[in-house]
């Protein structure tokens, strides 16, 4: 009898003991959870404010780069020289740009032959349009007849008197009309004459059309890339 209320009893405490065991576990798994889903809320609070602050520096750099509209320029003019320092088979290994009137702005390129082959440049092209002749300060003189280059030679097209080269081989950048002569049309912008800020010279659809010279062949090709974009200087 005393056996039987001993195991009785016995019994009666593990029951005990494992519901209580029971309740702490469903207690701490609720905590658990609980502790869980407030780390979640937690790191996507903190995503949301991180992404808000990436937008507004976003913002701010937009409205900078729309204020100080120099800055966004300075990189086209860079991105340009860039892309035709590097172009094949005509580069344009250095640039400059001015004018001495407000309706032309005058490039000056200094060009050279990157392929592997003699090319002669018969046109330069720009925005649809094109012209074949420079002018040597008194006449207009064909293109073709003045740059036949061999690889790896340099020709250059400028104002004498603006770039102290040894002779002039002139060519202007004009906003409107159609090219003909030394005047190729519809340049988008041209340097600003007598004012404090020079501006930009810039031609879309540039390029070359030239003849190259392959194993007795003689192929005409055209080179149109990205725009020409020229950082202008002041005149004089």
């Amino acid at each position: 009898m005393k056996q039987s209320r001993a195991q009785g009893a016995i019994r009666s405490n593990c029951g005990t003991y494992l519901s209580s065991q029971r309740q702490v576990v469903h207690s701490n798994g609720g905590s658990s959870r609980t502790t869980y889903r407030a780390m979640l809320a937690q790191g996507a609070t903190e995503y949301l404010v991180l992404l808000a602050v990436v937008l507004i520096v976003a913002l701010v750099s937009v409205a900078l780069l729309g204020f100080f509209p120099g800055m966004a320029s300075d990189a086209q003019v860079t991105q340009s020289k860039m892309y035709w320092q590097s172009a094949s088979p005509i580069a344009i290994i250095e640039s400059d740009a001015t004018t001495n009137s407000a309706s032309y702005g005058l490039p000056y390129l200094r060009i050279r032959n990157m392929g592997m082959y003699p090319i002669r440049v018969t046109k330069m092209l720009g925005n649809g349009q094109s012209i074949s002749q420079v002018n040597n300060g008194a006449t207009d003189t064909n293109m073709s007849d003045l740059y036949y280059m061999a690889p790896g030679e340099e020709k250059y097209f400028g104002w004498g008197g603006g770039w102290a080269l040894p002779a002039s081989r002139l060519l202007y950048f004009t906003p409107s009309g159609t090219s003909a002569g030394t005047f190729l049309r519809t340049a988008s912008s041209i340097c600003s004459y007598n004012t404090t800020q020079a501006g930009t010279l810039q031609m879309n659809g540039f390029g070359f059309e030239y003849i190259e010279y392959i194993d007795g062949q003689q192929i005409t090709k055209q080179q149109v890339g990205k725009p020409l974009i020229i950082k202008c200087r002041r005149y004089p």
